[in-house]
């Protein structure tokens, strides 16, 4: 018996590190990150699950670069949605940047007028204060951006809010956060 101890142990951690390696190597991979097709953007988690914010990222790629280059680097589309509803006289694009402090993260929006005409336009994105872009516009609002270190902050539940006029009336009021929050 003693003369097979010293192979069973062998043999146990032969297979024992041939069980665990694959589990290693799967915990430190880290999933590819995909990008809205046509741009150099990547989805948030979140984004890359919904389907009508991929559709319509895909739809409008451009705009997506655009927005991503409004916001800067490091930033990952978060949602695109048609305001007030399917008629889309806007639409409202958010992004998000989470990073490790001390590094800056980010919550990011900008709202594109899709009339074709100015319109008195109001973009805010709040968090502990809030950035606003407010005036005529005939292309978009922002981007308001907002970006902290601190551990507390959380870009995907800061409030966005996004309005449109036609004279004194709102055509589009919708307050949202950023990307889904937890």
């Amino acid at each position: 018996m003693r003369k097979w101890l010293p192979a069973l142990a062998l043999s146990a951690a032969f297979v024992s590190s041939v069980l665990a390696a694959p589990q290693a190597l799967a915990q430190d991979s880290r999933p590819v990150s995909e990008k809205v097709p046509g741009t150099s953007v990547e989805f948030s988690p979140s984004a890359a699950r919904d389907a009508q914010t991929r559709a319509l990222a895909a739809a409008d790629p451009a705009a997506v670069r655009a927005g991503g280059l409004l916001c800067g680097s490091g930033y990952k589309l978060a949602s695109v949605e048609p305001l007030p509803d399917s008629r889309r006289f806007g639409t409202l694009f958010t992004y998000i940047k989470e990073v490790t402090a001390p590094a800056m993260s980010g919550a990011c929006a900008v709202f594109d007028n899709n009339l074709g005409a100015k319109k008195h336009m109001k973009l805010k994105l709040c968090w502990t204060t809030c950035k606003t872009d407010e005036g005529s516009f005939s292309d978009y609002a922002g981007p308001v951006k907002y970006e902290s270190n601190a551990d507390t902050f959380q870009p995907r539940c800061a409030m966005v809010t996004a309005l449109m006029w036609e004279g004194s009336v709102a055509i589009i009021n919708r307050e949202r956060h950023v990307d889904a929050c937890d």
